[in-house]
């Protein structure tokens, strides 16, 4: 599966490249918004897992112009900063999933792996 990451720290965007490259996973790097979506107009991703604060906007903007231009990937939000229960309705966010940090690897690795395994069955 091809992984878009958005996130502008340097540092955890290292980790999760890594982690999720040695997990099996097509991982691309972004470090902004225009980076991400000029990322989706070249390449078709699995997934995208974008920070939610980015210099240059939010990853609710990245994902509402992503989805507005039709891509269907799995997309996992990361933030370090709670929001109300409605943040996990997809049709209101773009976002599948919502993450807080620290990330639990473990479990963005699982929700990774389901999508991954249904994406295979016929």
């Amino acid at each position: 599966m091809n992984i878009l990451i958005v996130e502008d720290h340097e540092d955890t965007r290292d980790v999760l490249e890594r982690f999720l490259s040695r997990k099996g996973f097509d991982v691309t790097i972004a470090d902004s918004v225009e980076n991400g979506l000029t990322l989706l107009r070249t390449k078709q991703f699995g997934a995208i897992v974008s920070d939610i604060m980015l210099p240059d906007g939010t990853g609710y903007g990245l994902m509402s112009e992503a989805r507005r231009q039709g891509v269907d990937a799995l997309a996992i939000a990361l933030t370090a900063y709670g929001y109300p229960a409605e943040v996990n309705e997809p049709k209101l966010t773009g976002f599948d999933h919502h993450l807080r940090k620290p990330i639990d690897c473990n479990k963005l690795v699982a929700i990774l792996e389901t999508a991954r395994t249904s994406d295979a069955q016929p």
